[in-house]
């Protein structure tokens, strides 16, 4: 498990410090603070590749240092401090005999994703031409390439077999399944043009058809790529073991960025439970133990995990720009019921959860109701600007504010 990362003069902050927990974290906070950068750090202070693009400081910052730390394959924890050399462009790395870490998956928001097998990619002076990790494109994922037979091929293989990868695919659809409806299954493998000689696996959809997976919405592509990675890597790495005489990774760790990427909201509220079960169900029999970190922008997201987060085994951390400087927190979790109640949270930093205009319309109501004796022009004005706003008859601000403008009418006034 990735157990801790400490950047120094590197990234979006001057330094920013992590202690993970073991099993989920989560990570938060607004476009361009550092979520995509902190994931790629973990990948590469895992497995000593990048997934992307080399992390390079600017030159304006002090001397760059990641330090980093995490649990392998013998006991005890690996900790290293890397260091940049701005001549050769490259971050240090222990030139001994890596520590272990596990089977390391990462998915990115572009559909890309990476892969380090320890029983594929490990150490290669005594294997040249094995790759250092597995880099796939997003079209590889579905149409494969030298190192992989692709989504589609490998689920008509499955679906042929009807065996373990199989069942657990179908296991995953119906987890993820809209409530009330009927779950998603496999369809027919299917035929789709003259020309092409596959057969292309399918969802039977609630209406009733066979839509090919290729077809299927964004949101839908999304989590079908994300089970196969899962279950693709955590096969071939059990073959792999096998073939070379050794036990299976003690520990599989799941770097996913924007997990909710393309979901409808009914998935957004699965996706997070989903993974963690699919990891548990895959790696339980060898009782391996099972790290997630990813970023999120849904306050869904973090609702979903209410009933799971144990504050022993899961951590949140939040990035926010104050004064102009990017500062990384870890986060007490509170339960917030209503989901809206996120949306004003630390992880959002909304004052209102509504739209900007009735946001705004609501801030002068309530500078309002705050004086003791407002001028009644900017009562009315505050009140033609709420309904403007678009606030619905039954939001619960309008008996609060109703009141107060009957109480100040220039008639009511009048009469007293």
């Amino acid at each position: 498990m990735l157990e801790s990362m400490h950047l120094k003069n590197v990234g979006p902050a001057p330094e920013m410090e992590l202690r993970l927990a073991q099993r989920l974290n989560l990570i938060t906070g607004d476009n361009g603070l550092g979520k995509s950068f902190l994931l790629d750090i973990a990948w590469w202070a895992l497995t000593r590749t990048w997934a992307r693009y080399l992390v390079l400081p600017s030159p304006s910052q002090g001397k760059p240092r990641i330090g980093y730390s995490y649990t392998k394959s013998t006991p005890g924890s690996y900790s290293y401090e890397s260091t940049y050399d701005r001549k050769i462009e490259r971050w240090s790395v222990n030139n001994g005999r890596p520590a272990i870490p596990g089977l390391v998956l990462y998915a990115q928001v572009d559909g890309g994703f990476s892969v380090w097998d320890p029983a594929r990619n490990y150490w290669k002076i005594d294997a040249p031409n094995r790759p250092s990790s597995y880099l796939f494109a997003p079209h590889e994922v579905w149409e494969g390439n030298a190192h992989c037979e692709g989504l589609i091929r490998d689920w008509a293989s499955w679906q042929r077999e009807n065996g373990e990868a199989f069942n657990m695919l179908t296991k995953v659809l119906q987890v993820l399944s809209p409530p009330g409806g009927k779950p998603l299954v496999p369809g027919e493998l299917r035929k789709l043009t003259v020309e092409d000689p596959k057969r292309y696996p399918t969802l039977r959809m609630p209406y009733g058809q066979d839509v090919a997976v290729t077809h299927s919405s964004a949101g839908m592509r999304r989590i079908i790529a994300l089970t196969y990675l899962l279950i693709w890597a955590w096969q071939e790495h059990i073959a792999a073991a096998e073939v070379r005489g050794g036990d299976p990774a003690r520990e599989l760790i799941f770097l996913i960025d924007e997990i909710e990427a393309h979901l409808h909201p009914q998935w957004q509220r699965r996706i997070v439970p989903a993974v963690l079960n699919v990891m548990d169900a895959l790696t339980g029999s060898h009782r391996s133990r099972v790290q997630l970190i990813t970023a999120t922008h849904s306050p869904l997201v973090l609702a979903s995990v209410e009933p799971l987060f144990d504050v022993k085994k899961d951590a949140w951390f939040d990035l926010d720009l104050e004064e102009a400087r990017v500062v990384l927190r870890k986060r007490e979790f509170v339960r917030r019921g209503e989901v809206s109640n996120w949306l004003t949270s630390e992880a959002f930093d909304l004052r209102k959860a509504r739209s900007l205009e009735a946001e705004s319309a609501i801030e002068t109501a309530l500078a309002l109701l705050r004086q003791k004796d407002p001028p009644w022009q900017d009562v009315e004005s505050a009140d033609q600007k709420l309904r403007a706003a678009g606030l619905p008859d039954i939001d619960p601000f309008w008996v609060r504010w109703g009141q107060f403008v009957e109480e100040r009418k220039p008639a009511k006034r009048g009469k007293r």
